[in-house]
């Protein structure tokens, strides 16, 4: 597919996507939702692609948030689609099956924060600035901001946050648990990719059950929880890739997994 407001490139394993709007701080139109919609269906079943980093083009914004001017025009009905569109789009991203990695340069306010929360890991430029600014329109967060900020900051303080429409910086973010790390603008790509590959040297069906379980544990009882991953942890056992990985361990050497 051709895009129009997306920029899709792989490396060696690891695939960027790179929401290509700057003049409008890449703002989330309906266009860029569909065109990140087929490009993360492409990354799914695209078994070269075993890693992805998401950024904004430019130096401002990640995201700066939903295209507002597409918004105000909407009915309740049409804006109740719209916020389903958006979710079922950033839980795809959550539920990929691979590493997906957000390098936040700039702002990340509205739906922009809300795509780096459907990501594995969020990192940072030191210029970035964060927050859910839709009570301030008379809106609340659409594509989950409710929902996950408050499961990876906690409830307080995303409260705070969303009743506030306040932005936070880097360090703040870092601070409250909400990126995992902070880094120069200039170093941010680089990071991003040495930590993607960082991942890439283990078992990708370990990392894909790993995924799994965290994801669907955090809405489990513990006991249940606990079940999930020993059920995790003996399909894990069937595979190749643990035969490669403890025989790789007692051997002293690399392992090289396959993925099967």
């Amino acid at each position: 597919m051709e895009y129009k407001n997306l920029l899709l490139s792989e490396m060696e394993g690891v695939a960027t996507v790179t929401v290509n709007r700057p003049d409008k701080l890449n703002a989330l139109n309906a266009a860029t939702i569909a065109e990140l919609g087929a490009a993360f269906d492409d990354l799914a079943v695209r078994a070269s692609a075993k890693a992805v980093i998401v950024t904004g083009a430019g130096e401002k914004a990640f995201v700066a948030g939903a295209d507002i001017a597409e918004l105000a025009q909407q009915s309740p009905l049409a804006g109740k689609a719209t916020a389903q569109k958006g979710q079922a789009l950033f839980r795809r991203i959550e539920t990929l099956g691979k590493p997906v990695i957000a390098a936040i340069n700039g702002y990340a306010l509205g739906g922009g924060l809300e795509l780096a929360l459907a990501c594995a890991v969020r990192i940072a430029s030191d210029n970035a600035k964060l927050g859910l600014p839709e009570v301030t329109l008379g809106l609340i967060p659409g594509y989950g901001g409710t929902q996950r900020l408050a499961r990876i900051v906690g409830r307080g303080r995303a409260l705070e946050l969303i009743l506030t429409g306040d932005r936070i910086d880097a360090v703040e973010a870092h601070r409250i648990g909400l990126v995992n790390k902070v880094v120069a603008a200039g170093e941010l790509a680089a990071t991003a990719e040495a930590l993607a590959r960082r991942m890439l040297a283990n078992g990708p069906v370990a990392l894909r059950l790993a995924l799994e379980a965290v994801d669907r544990g955090l809405e489990l009882p513990l006991e249940d929880g606990l079940n999930l991953e020993a059920n995790l942890f003996g399909l894990c056992a069937t595979t190749d890739d643990m035969v490669e990985g403890t025989n790789a361990f007692l051997e002293k050497r690399k392992a090289k997994f396959l993925g099967a």
